[in-house]
């Protein structure tokens, strides 16, 4: 019996994160969101924070067709 293989087989590539999605202007939507993202990281919620810009990128996509 061979010795199991410990180690990957290439390097593994990162890339940096996604920047925050902008609000559009003039959306109340898309302000609410944009405030609970600023309250969360002002409090070190980063999870919160995670949450908002997923939920702003969804609407930004289903309401305003942004991508």
């Amino acid at each position: 019996m061979g010795t199991p293989k410990t180690t990957m087989a290439g390097p593994v590539n990162l890339t940096l994160p996604e920047g925050d999605p902008n609000p559009v202007a003039g959306c109340q939507q898309c302000l609410g969101v944009a405030v609970t993202r600023a309250n969360a990281r002002s409090v070190g919620d980063y999870s919160k924070a995670t949450d908002a810009n997923v939920a702003l990128r969804t609407h930004l996509r289903e309401d305003h067709r942004a991508e």
